[in-house]
């Protein structure tokens, strides 16, 4: 239940700074992006974080060498928070350094407006890819719930930094990686280009030389300079691997269909409660049905970023979900939890409805070019 609201208050928050930025900044909302950004690692990465803390679970229960273990637990709470950031620095900073480690971590980066939503951003694999740097702590005996809560507060310090409010932090920015710091990493400036890798504190980036701070007369500038602009999940994850073996062109395919992105808002969003209700069902449902519902939030991402692009797999697939597949979830597993039909509900209205604007739009196009 405690991660399933963490993981709801993610989403409040990142709608809520969305309001602010249209109704206070004025500034228009990029949907698409928005989306892509809930949906980009969404509920794979979910199951990897849950391999992730299991590794670790495994390692510092049977083989763990009981360094701490006559350590106050206070102490061991303390040690843990700091060492926690430490090995982050290092695995951020070598994530930016070897090829096929910035191939998992290019997806974060890829984001060109920065917002919460950026914090959420992140490839399938950044949970696998992170475990051989928190090994050390395993190995120490650190029991897995202090490096699971060290963890959840260090990354909601992490998402917080992603915001798009707050310049300048005051005192703060001498102790932290404040949301002005971590722009600058995001920058893809030459000024800004691998700088400011700390996660919470920012001494690491002063202690080993890469510190920068945010210049007035250098606006940053965000993204990478080969960003693929894929808003189809499979290729943002994996083709940045096949770009390591051989040269690959690609180009974003001209959509077949034109979208209201309050569509591809609402079905995005939507969709995030269904990874909320897999969270919440986690420990108490079968197996087979977890899979089923995995199954259609991890295929939901994949239609909703085709939707985005004008696809028509990805309004056919899209549409089979929501109109029928998960309706058949419901009745075959006699579901009544308004939690789950509600969303569910509302998804199959928001298919067809998808369905009758673009069959609608496009016979307006078919009669003015007749």
């Amino acid at each position: 239940m405690s991660l399933a609201i963490a993981n709801a208050l993610l989403l409040i928050l990142v709608l809520v700074e969305l309001v602010v930025i249209g109704l206070h900044k004025k500034e228009s909302i990029p949907w698409k992006e928005v989306i892509f950004n809930l949906n980009s690692g969404h509920i794979l990465m979910w199951i990897f974080r849950g391999l992730e803390v299991s590794i670790f679970h495994l390692i510092s229960t049977q083989f763990g060498l009981g360094v701490v273990d006559s350590w106050p637990y206070v102490t061991i709470w303390i040690f843990t928070f700091f060492a926690w950031d430490f090995c982050f620095y290092w695995l951020h900073r070598i994530h930016h350094s070897l090829r096929f480690l910035w191939a998992v971590h290019v997806v974060h980066h890829e984001g060109e407006h920065y917002g919460l939503s950026l914090g959420i951003r992140n490839s399938w694999y950044s949970s696998l890819t992170s475990i051989p740097f928190f090994l050390g702590l395993a190995f120490m005996g650190i029991p897995v719930e202090v490096f699971l809560t060290v963890s959840s507060i260090h990354y909601f310090i992490q998402f917080y930094n992603h915001n798009n409010i707050v310049r300048k932090s005051g005192f703060l920015e001498k102790i932290l990686i404040t949301p002005s710091h971590h722009r600058v990493h995001h920058g893809m400036n030459d000024e800004y280009v691998d700088k400011n890798f700390g996660g919470t504190f920012v001494f690491w980036d002063r202690l080993f030389g890469t510190f920068q701070v945010e210049k007035d007369d250098v606006p940053v500038r965000f993204g990478t300079k080969d960003n693929l602009r894929s808003l189809n999940v499979i290729k943002a994850n994996n083709l940045p691997f096949i770009k390591l073996f051989r040269k690959v062109k690609y180009t974003i395919p001209s959509p077949r269909y034109s979208i209201n992105n309050w569509f591809i808002a609402a079905g995005g969003i939507l969709l995030f409660t269904l990874l909320l209700n897999y969270i919440l069902q986690e420990n108490t449902w079968p197996v087979a049905i977890k899979g089923q519902l995995f199954a259609i939030v991890f295929l939901g991402t994949i239609g909703n970023g085709g939707l985005s692009e004008g696809r028509t797999w990805g309004l056919v697939l899209w549409s089979l979900l929501f109109v029928v597949v998960s309706p058949l979830f419901l009745y075959m597993n006699q579901f009544t939890d308004p939690k789950l039909t509600l969303p569910i509900g509302l998804l199959s209205v928001h298919a067809v409805g998808t369905l009758v604007a673009t069959r609608r739009k496009s016979a307006i196009r078919n009669l003015k070019t007749n």
